[in-house]
């Protein structure tokens, strides 16, 4: 198993993160205990010793599943993450209490990388105001913590505010061979390198998109290598950056765990002709998006409450990958009936914002139509 070394923090883990927020379900939601656990079983014996699990996922389920498994292993086996769900901190006062639900559900006595969760800036602000990470620091000085950092979600100025506020152990971004230029994007992947901030990735495979391509567009990697799986160029490109310590992937089935195995037992950086073919299905990937949205939100807030550039991003994600069931998902389920395409009164305030000129109104009127073929 293929390892990084945190030079910061002085430990080794597994390049390869067992993420706990996917694992196989039952008819009625729930987690399916015998096939995890022996997923997470094949994972540790295989050398995988990096956990991450979250206090939403599964339902609040996950953290819990996966204290009762690994209790079964020695604590020094493996580096336990989870996560702060700062959306339900209103005062400092209400981290401790979570915080020790969480160690009572993960049965052990610390956590050793604890994130705030899903940082954007107003809850970066809000935790500041809070104090929420003296908290966190006494949690660390009674040894109840070893590392402090963050998971983001939110555009790259905000990323560098948030790295830059304090010497971090570790952050957590969502970067992929298509996603470098959104969220914290190369250029948060050059700062924290800079800074000598560690990193985990999360969404490596773009929420496997990046595992079911299109055939016309996978038949390049299926040409150079006939025998491997999409999902491991995806991992390998992103494991070829070397201030990435643990990339995460959240398996459903076996074979996920099995075929992940397969790319980091032995694994290989991307030579050039390999990061040159990556390059080139990149650029077909983001020639079919529908426009050229960014995600930058000069158009909001929409008066009449439309988040266009969520709406934008489900309609360009499925006109690249065709993945009708997600966007359906996305859209008509995920997505508040407020905030859809077609309660957009065409009032047009948004349109002379837009920094990349766009058609806003008349899009809008697309991605309706397009999501309602589909439905």
């Amino acid at each position: 198993m293929k390892t990084r070394t945190f030079d910061k923090l002085g430990i080794q883990t597994s390049l390869l993160g067992f993420g706990c927020m996917r694992f196989p379900t039952l008819e009625n939601g729930k987690i399916d205990e015998k096939q995890a656990e022996e997923m997470l079983d094949k994972a540790i014996a295989s050398g995988v010793n990096y956990i991450d699990t979250a206090y939403p996922y599964h339902g609040g389920e996950s953290e819990a599943f996966v204290g009762k498994v690994l209790k079964k292993y020695q604590r020094n086996q493996f580096f336990l993450a989870t996560k702060l769900p700062v959306w339900k901190i209103n005062h400092k006062d209400e981290v401790l209490p979570i915080f020790e639900e969480q160690l009572s559900k993960l049965q052990v006595d610390y956590v050793d990388f604890y994130l705030l969760h899903a940082l954007d800036e107003a809850r970066w602000d809000a935790l500041v105001e809070q104090g929420v990470l003296d908290v966190l620091d006494q949690l660390r000085a009674e040894g109840k913590i070893k590392y402090i950092g963050f998971s983001f979600h939110d555009e790259y100025p905000v990323f560098e505010k948030i790295i830059t506020a304090r010497a971090w152990d570790f952050c957590q971004i969502q970067y992929n061979y298509v996603d470098t230029e959104i969220q914290a994007g190369n250029k948060g992947y050059v700062l924290a390198e800079k800074l000598g901030i560690p990193m985990v990735i999360m969404e490596p495979i773009k929420g496997g998109n990046l595992a079911n391509l299109p055939e016309d567009i996978a038949r390049f990697f299926k040409a150079y290598y006939p025998k491997k799986s999409l999902s491991s160029w995806a991992l390998r490109w992103v494991g070829s950056h070397k201030n990435v310590k643990v990339i995460l992937s959240g398996m459903s089935t076996m074979d996920h765990v099995l075929d992940n195995l397969d790319t980091f037992t032995n694994f290989k950086a991307l030579n050039q002709e390999e990061y040159d073919l990556v390059h080139k299905v990149t650029e077909i990937i983001k020639s079919r998006t529908k426009n050229g949205c960014t995600g930058c939100e000069y158009c909001m807030p929409c008066p009449h409450g439309v988040n266009i550039p969520r709406n934008f991003r489900i309609w360009n994600d499925w006109a690249i990958y065709r993945n009708d069931d997600q966007a359906r998902r996305r859209y008509f389920k995920d997505l508040e009936v407020d905030a859809r395409a077609d309660m957009c009164q065409a009032c047009g305030a948004c349109e002379p914002q837009c920094p990349q000129s766009i058609q806003i109104i008349q899009d809008l009127m697309r991605v309706h139509e397009d999501m309602k073929a589909i439905q």
